[in-house]
């Protein structure tokens, strides 16, 4: 069987360097808020090019913690709209319910799955604060054209860069293309902790010290609370695995890259719908996401032919249980999507014969009549 993803592989060759790292915060004995977190925010810092990393514990709390800044700064209140595409994760959306905020759901477009730009501004209204563009799949939103609505009616843009590690546009990297940027380091991600792990990335001074403290209690000072804070923080040996691994996230891409081109040259079956790619270095594919029709015919195809492939995802947020008040609102462009989209094998976990062998069946397929 072709995995899908073979987390096992993947971390095995930083093996001793994970022992070594988990020797070091032992020995130690300091394990939060030391120096592998602190070695980490600079080194993510440095990588993405902001001023600013602060670690939490999780790319959720990341979303939240930058929606709760902006209150503590007088930028949003409980009320404010955000803009969020109709087709993301249920986190994005969850993070803007936790802050007491409205998600405003806008379509995506049918090639890249990214928030369809041409509908933003009809979304917007007195009560909008903000644009959370979300860099699906890995590859990176028009943010030239997402900051310049924002500027134009004064919001706050919030990249969800939690499947963007490391994506470059006009030589910018995800995390920098925004006021502020969350990420998660789910161990399935382009950069993956060994457990729960996220960040937020920002050049802006003052909301970084309010997240600063609202992460740890809303303290800065041990036992002064400035803020009603959060328990959410990066611990020590997630840090320390976390900037072994950042060493080698940009190679790590470019295989995933390179896998992804023999993909999109390689697949010729007409009953395949291929992603659209805005452009090579911006797109770092944390997924490689298809569309056809009687997905689960096909899933179940490759299923049987030895490949492993997994639906993301296959509930539209409108249609979750969470928000049956929703039920009744229609977003066609999301609803197909979501009804045909299906991730095949990408990662560097993947070798030439098994990523030869996905294109083979794949082409070979042919739907029952």
């Amino acid at each position: 069987m072709i995995k899908f993803l073979d987390l096992q592989k993947i971390n095995l060759q930083y093996k001793e360097d994970f022992l070594n790292a988990t020797e070091s915060v032992i020995d130690s004995g300091w394990f939060i808020m030391g120096a592998q977190l602190k070695r980490f925010e600079d080194d993510f810092a440095g990588f993405c090019g902001v001023k600013h990393c602060i670690g939490v514990a999780n790319g959720l709390d990341a979303l939240i913690l930058i929606l709760e800044g902006y209150k503590e700064l007088g930028i949003m209140k409980n009320g404010s709209e955000i803009i969020v595409p109709s087709n993301t994760y249920i986190a994005t959306i969850l993070a803007i319910y936790k802050a007491r905020m409205i998600p405003v759901l806008v379509e995506p477009s049918f090639g890249d799955y990214l928030i369809d730009v041409t509908k933003i501004e009809e979304k917007i209204t007195a009560k909008t604060a903000g644009i959370l563009p979300v860099h699906l799949y890995g590859q990176l939103c028009d943010m030239k054209s997402i900051n310049a609505i924002a500027a134009k009616y004064k919001l706050k843009v919030i990249e969800d860069s939690a499947q963007s590690h490391g994506a470059l546009q006009d030589g910018i990297r995800s995390g920098a293309l925004g006021d502020a940027s969350g990420f998660s380091f789910y161990p399935g991600k382009n950069l993956g902790a060994l457990g729960d792990a996220g960040a937020v990335t920002t050049n802006d001074d003052k909301l970084a010290n309010a997240i600063k403290a609202l992460r740890n209690y809303g303290s800065h000072i041990k036992y002064q609370n400035l803020y009603k804070g959060y328990n959410s923080r990066l611990d020590e040996l997630q840090a320390a695995f976390l900037s072994v691994k950042l060493k080698k996230l940009d190679e790590d891409n470019a295989t995933r890259q390179k896998i992804a081109q023999a993909y999109l040259e390689g697949i010729t079956n007409a009953a395949v719908q291929l992603p659209a790619v805005n452009s090579p270095e911006g797109h770092v594919w944390h997924l490689f996401v298809i569309r056809i029709d009687n997905r689960d015919q096909f899933q179940e195809y490759l299923q049987q032919n030895g490949i492993q492939t997994v639906i993301h995802y296959p509930i539209p947020p409108h249609h979750q249980p969470a928000y049956k008040e929703w039920r009744a609102l229609s977003f066609p462009v999301s609803e197909k999507i979501h009804k045909e989209v299906l991730s095949i094998p990408i990662g560097p976990h993947l070798s030439n014969e098994e990523m030869e062998y996905v294109i083979k069946m794949i082409n070979l397929y042919q739907a029952d009549k």
